[in-house]
């Protein structure tokens, strides 16, 4: 599976641009197939995820090519909207397929999405949705089918600001007749972004970015070119970085407005932040502070995505924490692995009480998930002596080569495979 091996205790410094966000390109990916044509997508980064998205598509009938940072996708040929079981079982944000091959097909077949290490995620609320849109929906087993002669306009209201149900519900509405509107949606920048690009593709939304969003129908909508915004979840691991390793760290090409709440606890834990347009510098130069409660929440709350790497910064600080998780029921795997580095957390119900110390040491911890594969390597980067996070395809599935973004900024790390390991062993 490989392992991340580094060593610790450097401060990190210098200046590195942030990738685009994958939570941004994978549904912009999936809403490429409502038109029958060519689009160009800038700023997707090499991901996991994102290939394997993209075999998906081409397995739909798509011809693909991602070369640099840009997909270039052509859905004119796509013929099937059966989406494949072997890939769909891989990665959980295949279901925002079910939007796009509905409306322009009148049918999805899709199997319910792999599962997830940090709690359940129910796709009721998409199911809910979609019928309301007029859908007919099918239960057989695993296997979900979606069928609806022509999807017709409905106000539909979210129990739950679920990101997945209110950017399905989006796409499948773009081609239905009438105007549907969405209360309690999701309000994440990553909502923005794709009523952005359904936009330039001839669609006609308003309201991404608050609560309630209003999608008319249109006919037909065609492929475009379009840049994804930049990662706010990388952007914010980074800051999280320089200010845990007591660095000075530049980032470019980011978007401060989207990481204003974690700015906010940053701030309170006495790191240093400028900003200037999209350049964003944070340094740390003594001993972070606690912060004695942050509460995850759905956006523009503080994110459920930073909360285990901003838990590595408090580890370090003088003073008790506390921290809150509400969005997921299992996202503490983490601690057991950061305590097992010296920290001092222990954790009751869905809170965590953070007690800070001096330092963290080296040791061998294993990613359970991808964020917490992301605050390993955090805390890794912090700690004195040598640190292993092993399973790290955990972390590939969000951070493009994390260990040539930490290189970059003097830190002593390196991927090994388990091929290179065998070899070591040989020699």
């Amino acid at each position: 599976m490989g392992k991340l091996v580094m060593e610790g205790g450097r401060p990190l410094s210098g200046t590195i641009r942030i990738h685009g966000a994958k939570n941004a390109a994978l549904p912009i990916l999936a809403a490429s197939l409502l038109a029958a044509g060519k689009a160009e997508l800038q700023n997707v980064p090499h991901l996991l995820d994102i290939e394997v998205m993209l075999h998906i598509l081409e397995r739909l009938g798509c011809t693909c090519r991602h070369e640099q940072e840009t997909v270039w996708i052509d859905t004119s040929s796509a013929s099937s909207f059966n989406v494949p079981e072997d890939l769909m079982k891989q990665m959980r944000s295949s279901i925002f397929l079910m939007g796009p091959l509905l409306a322009r097909f009148g049918e999805v077949s899709v199997y319910q999405p792999g599962g997830c290490a940090i709690g359940e995620r129910k796709i009721d609320l998409h199911l809910q949705g979609l019928a309301a849109l007029g859908a007919e929906i099918e239960e057989r087993e695993e296997q979900i089918i979606c069928r609806a002669a022509q999807l017709v306009g409905a106000d539909i209201h979210l129990d739950f600001p679920s990101v997945g149900a209110t950017e399905n519900i989006m796409m499948a509405a773009v081609l239905a007749k009438g105007t549907t509107t969405i209360s309690n949606a999701a309000r994440e920048p990553e909502i923005q972004d794709l009523q952005n690009f359904l936009n330039a593709m001839g669609a006609r939304i308003i309201g991404a970015g608050t609560s309630t969003i209003t999608i008319t129908g249109v006919d037909q909508l065609s492929g475009c070119a379009y840049e994804v915004i930049p990662d706010r979840i990388v952007a914010g691991t980074v800051m999280i970085a320089a200010a845990a390793t007591r660095g000075n760290v530049t980032l470019t090409g980011c978007q401060p407005s989207h990481l204003t709440s974690l700015m906010h606890v940053l701030k309170r834990a006495g790191v240093q932040i400028s900003i200037c347009n999209d350049i964003m510098t944070v340094s740390c130069l003594s001993r972070p502070k606690a912060v004695d409660r942050i509460v995850t929440s759905p956006y523009p709350s503080f994110p459920t995505d930073l909360q285990s790497q901003v838990m590595v910064l408090l580890s370090l600080s003088d003073g008790v924490s506390v921290m809150k998780e509400t969005v997921f029921e299992s996202r503490f795997k983490h601690v057991d692995e950061l305590n097992v580095m010296g920290a001092n957390i222990s954790v009751d119900m869905n809170a965590a009480i953070i007690r800070g110390v001096p330092r963290l040491y080296g040791a061998t911890v294993e990613a359970t998930d991808l964020r917490a594969g992301a605050a390993l390597v955090i805390a890794g980067l912090a700690a004195q002596g040598k640190t292993v996070v092993e399973q790290v395809h955990h972390i590939d599935r969000g951070y493009a080569k994390i260990e040539v973004l930490f290189q970059s900024l003097g830190a002593v790390m390196h991927r090994q495979s388990a091929v290179s390991k065998l070899l070591d062993l040989a020699n």
